[in-house]
């Protein structure tokens, strides 16, 4: 697990597949530092904003996307 956080625009390249598995992992990485804090083992609290930040941008970024089969629709009826 990393320390550092990915940009909106590296997101957006990326597939919503792959969004989808780094949500699922920051999503672990955020639970586990919050059983850490509650057992006063932490050591870097700011990584919790970090990882919500990133949490956040990428929600966003699946949220401003076309669905697949939504897109194609609207293709054919232009």
């Amino acid at each position: 697990r990393g320390g550092t956080t990915v940009k909106a625009k590296e997101m957006r390249e990326k597939a919503p597949e792959e969004l989808h598995h780094l949500l699922a992992g920051w999503r672990e990485e955020l639970f586990a530092l919050r059983v850490k804090a509650m057992t006063g083992q932490m050591e870097q609290y700011s990584r919790v904003g970090a990882i919500r930040k990133d949490i956040a941008r990428a929600l966003t970024v699946l949220k401003g996307r076309p669905a697949s089969g939504e897109a194609a629709v609207k293709e054919t009826e232009a």
